[in-house]
């Protein structure tokens, strides 16, 4: 399964977060975002404010559309991203999928 070619789907009520050895499992197939504590992030450098600002609109329509909102900080030439599926507390496959649709962004 390639992650970038997957969907989003709504998480239902009972839904429960990955357990530590399925987020170890997908976690090599989006090298560069780092595994937290209940979330993955990862951080972005642009040349400038504009394509900072460019990166996070595109950012925000991907989202939109999957359904799945990341946590997003700016500033001035970086940007970090934070997923995770509050709704369960913890990681889920959406998380993976929306990083490795950003992913493609770049």
């Amino acid at each position: 399964m390639k992650l970038s070619e997957e969907n989003c789907r709504q998480p239902k009520t009972g839904d429960l977060p990955l357990l530590p050895e399925e987020t170890k499992n997908l976690i090599p197939d989006i090298p560069q975002w780092t595994l937290a504590d209940k979330s993955i992030q990862r951080e972005f450098s642009f040349k400038d404010f504009r394509q900072s600002m460019d990166f996070v609109n595109k950012v925000a329509e991907l989202a939109e559309k999957q359904n799945h909102h990341p946590d997003i900080f700016i500033s001035y030439r970086k940007v970090k991203l934070v997923l995770s599926t509050h709704r369960v507390g913890g990681l889920t496959l959406n998380d993976f999928i929306l990083a490795a649709k950003i992913d493609l962004l770049i």
